[in-house]
């Protein structure tokens, strides 16, 4: 197994990990977190296939592209965190309402006796 093989299979693992944190973290934080841990996945996904070819020089337009995707990255998280401190602030909470919690049949919340359904 080559550098390469390595760097593409431990890109596609974070990229799952992330993906599964991102779906099952009802926490804002949590998700943004997540979100940055599936981009350095691409990033190392990007890195592998920049050898295509058996030459000693590996493709500089996807190191050119992860470069440039950090920076991004970093910009994107900073006004993510931002808005999640927006959020706090307008809200008092730091995940969706309802996320991360199994749905409740309307039926079952009702008191005996409370004829509002």
């Amino acid at each position: 197994m080559s550098q390469f093989q390595l760097f593409g299979l431990t890109g596609v693992m974070l990229f799952g990990l992330g993906l599964y944190a991102f779906i099952a973290r009802p926490h804002l934080l949590r998700k943004i977190l997540a979100f940055n841990i599936m981009g350095s996945g691409t990033f190392l996904v990007l890195v592998a296939i920049a050898l295509r070819a058996p030459g000693p020089t590996p493709d500089p337009i996807p190191h050119a592209l992860v470069l440039t995707g950090i920076v991004v990255s970093v910009s994107a998280t900073a006004l993510s965190l931002a808005l999640i401190r927006r959020i706090h602030t307008e809200t008092g909470r730091t995940s969706f309402p309802g996320e991360g919690r199994p749905p409740q049949d309307c039926h079952e919340s009702a008191q005996p006796g409370d004829d509002s359904l």
